[in-house]
Protein backbone atom coordinates (compact mmCIF):
# COMPACT_ATOMS: atom_id res chain seq x y z
CA UNK A 1 0.00 0.00 0.00
CA UNK A 2 3.09 2.30 0.99
CA UNK A 3 4.82 1.55 -2.11
CA UNK A 4 1.25 2.36 -4.36
CA UNK A 5 1.43 5.45 -2.48
CA UNK A 6 4.78 6.30 -3.40
CA UNK A 7 4.10 5.54 -6.78
CA UNK A 8 1.31 7.55 -7.31
CA UNK A 9 2.98 10.60 -6.15
CA UNK A 10 5.64 10.20 -8.23
CA UNK A 11 3.72 10.45 -11.38
CA UNK A 12 4.73 14.04 -13.10
CA UNK A 13 0.92 15.35 -12.24
CA UNK A 14 1.16 14.16 -8.99
CA UNK A 15 4.23 15.65 -8.20
CA UNK A 16 3.61 18.80 -9.56
CA UNK A 17 0.32 19.05 -7.82
CA UNK A 18 2.04 18.29 -4.08
CA UNK A 19 5.30 20.09 -4.57
CA UNK A 20 3.90 23.60 -5.48
CA UNK A 21 2.08 23.33 -2.10
CA UNK A 22 5.18 21.93 -0.36
CA UNK A 23 7.96 23.95 -1.49
CA UNK A 24 7.46 27.30 0.07
CA UNK A 25 7.08 25.50 3.59
CA UNK A 26 11.01 23.78 2.49
CA UNK A 27 12.06 27.18 1.87
CA UNK A 28 10.60 28.98 4.95
CA UNK A 29 12.00 26.72 6.84
CA UNK A 30 15.46 26.76 5.05
CA UNK A 31 15.86 30.92 5.40
CA UNK A 32 14.99 30.16 9.37
CA UNK A 33 17.37 27.61 9.76
CA UNK A 34 19.89 29.74 7.94
CA UNK A 35 19.28 32.91 10.06
CA UNK A 36 19.37 30.65 13.29
CA UNK A 37 22.58 28.83 12.50
CA UNK A 38 24.17 31.94 10.91
CA UNK A 39 23.52 33.84 14.28
CA UNK A 40 24.81 30.82 16.12
CA UNK A 41 28.26 30.90 14.30
CA UNK A 42 29.13 33.88 14.72
CA UNK A 43 27.30 35.23 18.62
CA UNK A 44 27.49 31.64 20.15
CA UNK A 45 30.20 29.53 19.13
CA UNK A 46 33.22 30.09 20.19
CA UNK A 47 36.60 30.33 18.18
CA UNK A 48 38.48 26.99 18.40
CA UNK A 49 41.82 26.66 21.04
CA UNK A 50 44.50 25.89 18.01
CA UNK A 51 42.38 27.10 14.85
CA UNK A 52 40.99 30.48 16.20
CA UNK A 53 38.17 31.98 14.17
CA UNK A 54 39.11 30.18 11.56
CA UNK A 55 37.16 27.37 12.49
CA UNK A 56 34.02 29.03 11.14
CA UNK A 57 34.70 27.96 8.03
CA UNK A 58 33.56 24.44 8.96
CA UNK A 59 30.29 26.05 9.22
CA UNK A 60 29.98 26.08 5.64
CA UNK A 61 32.41 24.03 4.37
CA UNK A 62 31.19 20.60 6.36
CA UNK A 63 27.43 21.33 5.61
CA UNK A 64 28.38 21.47 1.46
CA UNK A 65 30.46 17.91 2.01
CA UNK A 66 27.78 16.30 3.48
CA UNK A 67 25.19 17.73 0.72
CA UNK A 68 27.31 17.15 -2.05
CA UNK A 69 27.94 13.27 -0.85
CA UNK A 70 23.84 13.23 -0.28
CA UNK A 71 23.39 14.93 -3.73
CA UNK A 72 24.93 12.21 -5.50
CA UNK A 73 23.18 9.47 -3.33
CA UNK A 74 20.24 10.28 -4.31
CA UNK A 75 21.36 10.21 -7.90
CA UNK A 76 22.46 6.95 -7.63
CA UNK A 77 18.94 5.75 -6.13
CA UNK A 78 17.17 7.93 -9.19
CA UNK A 79 19.70 6.06 -11.67
CA UNK A 80 18.65 2.63 -10.09
CA UNK A 81 14.81 4.26 -10.82
CA UNK A 82 15.62 4.83 -14.66
CA UNK A 83 16.89 1.35 -15.44
CA UNK A 84 15.18 -0.70 -13.74
CA UNK A 85 11.91 0.56 -13.54
CA UNK A 86 12.04 3.03 -16.03
CA UNK A 87 10.23 6.00 -13.99
CA UNK A 88 9.82 9.04 -15.87
CA UNK A 89 10.28 11.26 -12.58
CA UNK A 90 13.37 8.96 -11.96
CA UNK A 91 15.61 11.22 -14.94
CA UNK A 92 14.17 14.01 -14.01
CA UNK A 93 15.06 13.75 -10.17
CA UNK A 94 18.23 12.72 -11.54
CA UNK A 95 19.08 15.93 -13.66
CA UNK A 96 17.47 17.92 -11.38
CA UNK A 97 19.94 17.11 -9.00
CA UNK A 98 23.53 17.15 -10.57
CA UNK A 99 23.73 21.31 -10.76
CA UNK A 100 23.30 21.41 -7.27
CA UNK A 101 25.04 18.59 -5.91
CA UNK A 102 28.00 20.24 -7.98
CA UNK A 103 27.41 23.45 -6.93
CA UNK A 104 27.98 22.50 -3.00
CA UNK A 105 30.73 19.90 -4.05
CA UNK A 106 32.42 23.09 -5.27
CA UNK A 107 31.70 25.10 -2.16
CA UNK A 108 33.36 22.39 -0.38
CA UNK A 109 36.18 22.53 -1.74
CA UNK A 110 37.02 26.03 -2.02
CA UNK A 111 36.06 26.02 1.52
CA UNK A 112 38.03 23.34 2.43
CA UNK A 113 41.12 25.02 0.07
CA UNK A 114 40.72 28.69 1.87
CA UNK A 115 40.72 26.44 5.72
CA UNK A 116 43.92 25.02 4.53
CA UNK A 117 46.14 27.63 3.38
CA UNK A 118 46.12 28.98 7.43
CA UNK A 119 45.88 25.68 9.20
CA UNK A 120 48.37 23.73 6.49
CA UNK A 121 49.92 26.30 4.58
CA UNK A 122 48.76 25.48 1.50
CA UNK A 123 45.20 25.84 -0.30
CA UNK A 124 45.46 22.23 -1.39
CA UNK A 125 47.47 18.91 -1.43
CA UNK A 126 46.87 15.58 -3.16
CA UNK A 127 45.44 13.91 -0.18
CA UNK A 128 42.47 11.00 -0.29
CA UNK A 129 40.29 12.80 1.16
CA UNK A 130 40.78 16.07 -0.79
CA UNK A 131 41.66 13.86 -4.33
CA UNK A 132 38.32 12.00 -3.56
CA UNK A 133 35.69 14.78 -3.33
CA UNK A 134 37.98 16.71 -6.47
CA UNK A 135 36.91 13.26 -8.75
CA UNK A 136 33.37 13.58 -7.19
CA UNK A 137 33.12 17.47 -8.50
CA UNK A 138 34.68 15.92 -11.99
CA UNK A 139 32.10 13.22 -11.87
CA UNK A 140 29.20 15.90 -11.78
CA UNK A 141 30.44 17.74 -14.20
CA UNK A 142 30.89 14.54 -16.44
CA UNK A 143 27.34 14.10 -16.26
CA UNK A 144 26.29 17.38 -16.80
CA UNK A 145 27.88 17.12 -20.26
CA UNK A 146 27.19 13.75 -21.43
CA UNK A 147 23.28 15.01 -20.93
CA UNK A 148 24.21 18.38 -23.17
CA UNK A 149 25.70 15.85 -25.78
CA UNK A 150 23.33 13.41 -26.10
CA UNK A 151 20.17 14.26 -28.04
CA UNK A 152 17.67 11.49 -27.58
CA UNK A 153 16.24 12.03 -24.20
CA UNK A 154 16.17 7.94 -23.88
CA UNK A 155 19.58 7.37 -24.69
CA UNK A 156 20.91 10.04 -22.54
CA UNK A 157 18.88 8.90 -19.47
CA UNK A 158 20.19 5.63 -19.42
CA UNK A 159 23.85 7.01 -19.93
CA UNK A 160 23.76 8.90 -17.69
CA UNK A 161 21.95 6.72 -14.87
CA UNK A 162 25.02 3.26 -15.82
CA UNK A 163 27.98 6.27 -15.29
CA UNK A 164 25.91 7.73 -12.32
CA UNK A 165 26.20 4.16 -10.81
CA UNK A 166 30.23 3.09 -11.88
CA UNK A 167 30.94 7.08 -10.04
CA UNK A 168 29.51 5.51 -7.01
CA UNK A 169 31.62 3.57 -6.13
CA UNK A 170 33.56 6.91 -5.36
CA UNK A 171 30.98 7.43 -2.40
CA UNK A 172 32.70 5.21 0.28
CA UNK A 173 36.34 5.89 -0.73
CA UNK A 174 35.11 9.89 0.36
CA UNK A 175 33.88 8.06 3.43
CA UNK A 176 36.74 5.89 4.40
CA UNK A 177 39.64 7.61 3.02
CA UNK A 178 40.70 8.89 6.57
CA UNK A 179 40.14 5.81 7.57
CA UNK A 180 42.35 3.41 5.06
CA UNK A 181 44.63 5.70 4.10
CA UNK A 182 46.87 7.94 6.62
CA UNK A 183 45.94 11.44 5.64
CA UNK A 184 46.53 15.40 6.13
CA UNK A 185 42.74 15.62 6.17
CA UNK A 186 41.42 14.75 9.98
CA UNK A 187 39.46 11.87 10.71
CA UNK A 188 35.34 11.85 11.56
CA UNK A 189 34.19 13.73 14.18
CA UNK A 190 30.93 13.64 13.99
CA UNK A 191 29.40 10.19 12.66
CA UNK A 192 32.06 7.65 14.25
CA UNK A 193 31.83 4.95 16.67
CA UNK A 194 31.41 6.34 20.38
CA UNK A 195 29.80 9.53 19.44
CA UNK A 196 31.00 12.88 18.11
CA UNK A 197 34.13 14.21 19.40
CA UNK A 198 33.67 18.38 19.05
CA UNK A 199 32.16 20.15 22.03
CA UNK A 200 28.57 20.99 21.87
CA UNK A 201 29.09 24.39 21.61
CA UNK A 202 30.69 23.57 18.57
CA UNK A 203 28.07 20.47 17.54
CA UNK A 204 24.50 22.47 17.93
CA UNK A 205 25.51 25.42 15.52
CA UNK A 206 26.71 22.58 13.06
CA UNK A 207 24.02 20.67 13.09
CA UNK A 208 21.52 23.69 13.05
CA UNK A 209 24.03 24.48 9.48
CA UNK A 210 23.71 21.22 8.21
CA UNK A 211 19.95 20.90 8.86
CA UNK A 212 19.70 24.28 6.82
CA UNK A 213 21.53 22.90 4.18
CA UNK A 214 19.39 19.73 3.57
CA UNK A 215 16.21 22.29 3.96
CA UNK A 216 17.66 24.69 1.07
CA UNK A 217 18.74 21.66 -1.44
CA UNK A 218 15.57 20.15 -0.82
CA UNK A 219 13.75 23.30 -1.89
CA UNK A 220 16.31 24.16 -4.77
CA UNK A 221 15.71 19.90 -6.26
CA UNK A 222 12.29 20.60 -5.95
CA UNK A 223 11.84 23.68 -7.79
CA UNK A 224 14.53 22.13 -10.42
CA UNK A 225 12.44 19.29 -11.31
CA UNK A 226 9.77 21.19 -11.48
CA UNK A 227 11.39 23.25 -14.18
CA UNK A 228 12.46 20.30 -15.72
CA UNK A 229 8.95 18.93 -15.91
CA UNK A 230 7.55 21.86 -17.20
CA UNK A 231 10.86 22.14 -20.12
CA UNK A 232 9.82 18.76 -21.48
CA UNK A 233 6.15 19.46 -21.72
CA UNK A 234 7.21 22.12 -23.88
CA UNK A 235 9.57 20.25 -25.73
CA UNK A 236 7.15 17.87 -26.52
CA UNK A 237 4.29 20.10 -27.37
CA UNK A 238 6.58 21.53 -29.70
CA UNK A 239 7.94 18.69 -31.59
CA UNK A 240 3.87 17.89 -31.03
CA UNK A 241 3.36 20.85 -33.16
CA UNK A 242 6.38 20.92 -35.69
CA UNK A 243 4.46 17.42 -36.73
CA UNK A 244 1.34 19.18 -37.37
CA UNK A 245 2.44 21.77 -39.10
CA UNK A 246 4.35 19.38 -40.88
CA UNK A 247 1.41 17.23 -42.11
CA UNK A 248 -0.88 20.33 -42.72
CA UNK A 249 1.70 21.30 -45.21
CA UNK A 250 1.66 17.78 -46.79
CA UNK A 251 -1.54 17.32 -47.04
CA UNK A 252 -2.72 19.71 -50.08
CA UNK A 253 0.44 18.02 -52.40
CA UNK A 254 -1.16 14.24 -51.50
CA UNK A 255 -4.11 15.36 -52.16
Amino acid sequence: MAMGLLTRLAQPGHFMRWSRALLPWVAGLAIVLLAVGQYLTWFVAPPDYQQGETVRIMYIHVPAAWMAVFFYGAMAVSALGTLIWRHPLADVAQRAAAPIGAAFTLICLVTGSLWGKPMWGTYWVWDARLTSMLVLFLIYCGLLALWRTIEDPNRAARAVAILTLVGAINLPIIKFSVSWWSTLHQPASILRMGGPTIYASMLYPLLVMIAAASALGIALHLQAMRTEILRRRVRTLTILEAERLDAALMAPQAA
